[in-house]
């Protein structure tokens, strides 16, 4: 047993049975002790997606050459966009025709879209493989939408496509304030998402709101002519 215990040579070499690696040592004895055998790993570096803020976001374009890619619908898109973004949308109006999808779709139409705009869609299939006909994996890309829950799923996506240099906006374009980026549109980026009768309404709200604040000051100003008024009402 002398020898064995502390007195290996510092040259290690190695054989293989089978194509499985051993490690061999050998002593000063010349002989040799097999140990246990080498496991190879195939380590994989997991890209980690950066999540910013709508501040963070604009410096990334600005210093870190970040591109935009938009993955909203087609209808928030073309309400408001950052200038030289790019569009890939990660749903796509669903205008299947099969009884199921129709009668989704007619629900959805008298509630979210009439009141909300929003369009009846579904998951875009083709999203991955567009993105990776634009872009590379070392692509550096800020992904965006309204709220910042479609961009998180885009992400994870392009994530596991072997994307490397994702960033989403947080709470998304909804928290960017005006005069943040270039845009493109009829309206702010924070309001792109804005449609239906919800904005007719708050137009009225508006309206309505401006008449009554203006009637009482009248009245609290001028209560001699309101009193006049008021007497020329029918019914008075």
């Amino acid at each position: 047993m002398a020898g064995i215990g502390c007195c290996f040579s510092p040259t290690l070499s190695s054989r293989s049975n089978l194509r499985t690696p051993w490690l061999v040592f050998e002593t000063h004895r010349g002989q040799t002790v097999t140990g246990k055998p080498l496991r190879r790993r195939n380590l994989k570096i997991k890209a980690v997606v950066n999540y910013v803020s709508a501040e963070e976001a604009k410096e990334l374009v600005a210093v870190d050459g970040f591109t935009v890619l938009d993955i909203r619908d087609a209808k928030q898109f073309d309400r408001a966009h950052i200038k030289s973004s790019h569009h890939v949308p990660l749903f796509i109006e669903n205008k299947d025709n099969d009884l199921g999808t129709i009668i989704k779709r007619q629900a959805h139409n008298n509630f979210a879209g009439l009141f909300y705009g929003l369009a009846f869609t579904k998951l875009n299939p083709d999203f991955v493989e567009s993105v990776k006909s634009k872009f590379s994996p070392e692509s550096k890309l800020l992904l965006v939408c309204q709220e910042g829950l479609r961009s998180t799923s885009a992400a994870q996506k392009l994530e596991e496509a072997g994307f490397k240099n994702v960033a989403c906006v947080t709470s998304g374009l909804q928290s960017v304030k005006s005069g943040m980026f270039d845009t493109v549109g009829s309206t702010e980026l924070k309001d792109a998402g804005k449609a239906g009768l919800v904005t007719i309404q708050g137009k009225i709200s508006v309206v309505l709101g401006t008449v009554l604040i203006c009637a009482f000051l009248f009245i609290t100003f001028f209560p001699d002519q309101a009193e006049k008024l008021l007497a020329l009402a029918p019914g008075s």
